[in-house]
């Protein structure tokens, strides 16, 4: 350690000559491969300064660590004096007059607020629940006259295949009725030909046995 404070770069601008010897010192130490050999040495045995900090480092380091803590405390304190003075502050507000007619009147413009919310909500409700009435009830309406309707045509169908088949009912009675009156006819026709086709040949015979007695008799001997 002690060898590598005495060639520090301090200690060198210390007593280095002046700039011209320097340049020739230099030149004349590149030259050199003894000189080369010298530089070489000391380069290699001077310390790193990444492996020992010098204390002067850990010094400097150890007072940016302090300003960064007092720095921390000093905001954290200063946090927390303007939260009391802000609590105080509105604490202060808080207990005065003033604030609290304003909070008495916003409590009151709330109440109000939600009262006419609430009316005009159930309003609403109210509204949509006749609305839905209204429909639901024709609806109903148009369900009844489709209904009606329907019963309508039914009876009515109903009522034209009974009219079609009393008509057809009465066509088949009246001729059947012709029918009968057709046969009863041809009865009364045949009954009266056969009358007359008996009363003629009762007269033939009426007439064949006057006939006969008109017609002189004759006796053989």
């Amino acid at each position: 350690m002690g060898r590598s404070v005495s060639r520090s770069p301090s200690r060198r601008r210390r007593y280095s000559p002046s700039p011209i010897s320097h340049r020739h010192s230099r030149t004349s130490r590149r030259r050199s491969p003894s000189h080369k050999r010298r530089r070489r040495r000391r380069t290699s045995s001077s310390p790193s300064p990444s492996r020992s900090p010098t204390p002067k480092l850990k010094k400097d380091q150890k007072k940016r660590r302090q300003h960064k803590e007092e720095l921390k405390l000093l905001e954290e304190e200063t946090a927390r004096r303007l939260e009391e003075a802000i609590r105080k502050n509105v604490e202060e507000k808080l207990k005065s007059e003033e604030v609290k007619l304003e909070i008495e009147r916003r409590v009151a413009e709330g109440v109000k607020k939600l009262f006419d919310d609430v009316e005009a909500q159930l309003g609403k409700e109210k509204e949509d629940a006749l609305t839905e009435a209204r429909r639901k009830e024709e609806q109903a309406r148009k369900e009844r006259e489709e209904l009606d309707k329907m019963l309508e045509e039914n009876r009515r169908r109903v009522e034209e295949a009974q009219r079609r088949e009393a008509l057809e009912q009465q066509r088949k009675e009246e001729e059947r009725q012709r029918e009968l009156e057709m046969i009863q006819r041809q009865k009364e026709e045949a009954a009266r030909r056969k009358k007359l086709e008996e009363e003629e040949e009762h007269a033939n015979r009426i007439n064949s046995l006057g006939k006969n007695k008109s017609r002189p008799k004759s006796y053989g001997f």
